[in-house]
């Protein structure tokens, strides 16, 4: 992402008094627990994973390998139906386990292909199957649903999740916005494989992340088919809906799928033929590209002012320049395959996504890294001085509030971290250790101490303690040394 600057109804049950406390008792059990007795051991997962920022967002006791997404949009009634299958694999005995969806009606949800109780509650679905299901046992549960998605505001202001455009919709997720369209464990710490099948009416496109697999149309409605084969966080997850310019190349190995609001298609073109080259200086830096397919999407949305790293094919609200395409799609390393294990960890994103522009300038005769490194510090790289004192505000590994977490100190600050580390280290090591960062890591997550642990051992000898101390968690502007 670049930065920011740029009701559930509940449903109430009536019931018949029960004439006995015995029955009541029973009633209660299974309207609670889904049993009573009769071999029961499981206990029902988490709500939320008490994530610092988001602590309902996603669901403890299971891990998702698969969503299986088949969707169908009305533009003219702002209607969405879908079917949502989730293929997971259970981390302990379970009895009921949660979901991650707003708004929509739930019309019917299966756990093994046979009914299950459920029940909303704010953000969550809760899932009642008929039996447990054991530790490590791989289930899968099927949600029916439809309604109009809404769309989310983040604390910090922006929007996502369902936002209309002139002739569509475009779907962003970050940070929450993902559960607005479709029920998941909806946190960057689990990560899975998608196939999205979306049937919308002849004449309009939908596109979505990694490989466009099936494409027909039949009675008037064309359904387009997306797999996504390696894991991506449901953040990632994007669909836009409406009119577009479409083009098909390569990238070397890589099948290119750029799609176009035909209003920004002149402006786009220059920079969007700049891709393959883009993608060939990142895999020198940073080691080889992570996914089986690439591409972007520009549309016009008036609620969007930002740009999204979108897994495989990047969101741009509008034309980008050069830069802001080096820094999506620097994020395909740094943010979608090495993903955050929290959100307090935006930091290993940004900071990398904001350097990354920085080696680019270095290496196409622009002002090295460290000439960058000293105008931020200085102040002179801002037009204003109110700008230059903002990424001073707080650490970037540690935003005070979720309202914070795409402010200038997780950008700039993050990336002026990795420039220390470079001073450090020496430019060999440095280099090595972005590659090796992202291989170690690749289709995974990891956090701030992972990172700064991987940095010392990759360094031995070097003493990193003050870059840690005053530029990853340090209050305040650190003094030059």
């Amino acid at each position: 992402m670049v930065s920011r600057d740029r009701r559930i109804t509940s449903v109430a049950r009536s019931v018949r008094l029960v004439p006995t406390l015995r029955a009541a008792s029973m009633f209660a059990c299974a309207l609670v627990l889904g049993a009573c007795g009769g071999g029961v051991h499981g206990t029902p997962g988490g709500s939320g994973v008490r994530d610092p920022y988001f602590p309902k967002a996603g669901n403890d006791g299971y891990d998702v390998t698969h969503y299986g997404l088949r969707l169908a949009y009305d533009p003219g009634a702002e209607h969405l139906t879908g079917t949502a299958t989730l293929t997971a694999r259970a981390e302990k005995d379970l009895s009921a386990f949660n979901l991650d969806l707003v708004g929509m009606e739930v019309e019917q949800v299966t756990v093994g292909g046979e009914i299950a109780r459920w029940n909303r509650a704010g953000q969550e679905l809760t899932v009642r199957p008929r039996g447990d299901i054991d530790r490590d046992e791989t289930f899968r549960v099927s949600v029916r649903y439809s309604g109009t998605p809404e769309t989310v505001t983040d604390p910090d202001g922006s929007r996502e999740g369902w936002l209309r455009t002139t002739d569509g919709v475009l779907a962003l997720g970050e940070p929450t916005g993902s559960m607005a369209w479709f029920p998941g464990n909806h946190h960057p710490s689990d990560k899975a494989a998608y196939d999205i099948a979306v049937t919308v009416p002849k004449g309009l496109r939908a596109v979505s992340n990694g490989e466009l697999r099936g494409e027909r149309t039949a009675r008037g409605r064309t359904t387009f088919v997306w797999h996504s084969g390696q894991p991506m966080a449901s953040y990632l997850a994007t669909l836009a809906i409406g009119r577009f310019d479409i083009s098909r190349s390569r990238a070397g190995e890589l099948p290119l799928y750029t799609a176009v609001d035909p209003a920004e298609a002149a402006a786009s073109r220059p920079v969007l033929a700049r891709i393959p080259e883009v993608l060939r200086w990142s895999e020198r830096r940073f080691g080889p590209y992570p996914f089986s397919a690439t591409g972007a999407i520009v549309d016009s949305a008036a609620l969007v002012g930002y740009a999204l790293e979108t897994q495989t094919r990047p969101v741009f609200p509008g034309a980008p320049d050069l830069p802001l395409l080096v820094h999506e799609f620097a994020h395909q390393w740094y943010g979608d395959s090495v993903t955050p294990e929290s959100w307090r960890d935006m930091w290993l994103n940004e900071g990398f996504a904001t350097y990354a522009e920085w080696l680019w300038d270095e290496d196409h005769g622009g002002d090295s890294a460290q000439e960058t490194f000293d105008a931020v510090y200085s102040g002179a790289h801002f037009d204003t001085e109110e700008a230059a004192k903002e990424i001073w505000e707080f650490p970037p590994a540690d935003p005070p509030s979720a309202g914070q977490l795409s402010d200038p100190p997780v950008y700039w600050r993050g990336a002026m971290v990795l420039q220390k580390v470079r001073q450090v280290v020496g430019d060999d090591r440095f280099f090595a250790i972005l590659r090796g960062w992202a291989a170690g890591h690749r289709h995974g997550n990891a956090d701030t101490a992972d990172f700064t642990a991987y940095v010392e051992q990759q360094a031995p000898g070097k003493d990193l303690e003050a870059v840690w101390d005053e530029w990853l968690y340090g209050e305040g502007k650190p003094e030059r040394p």
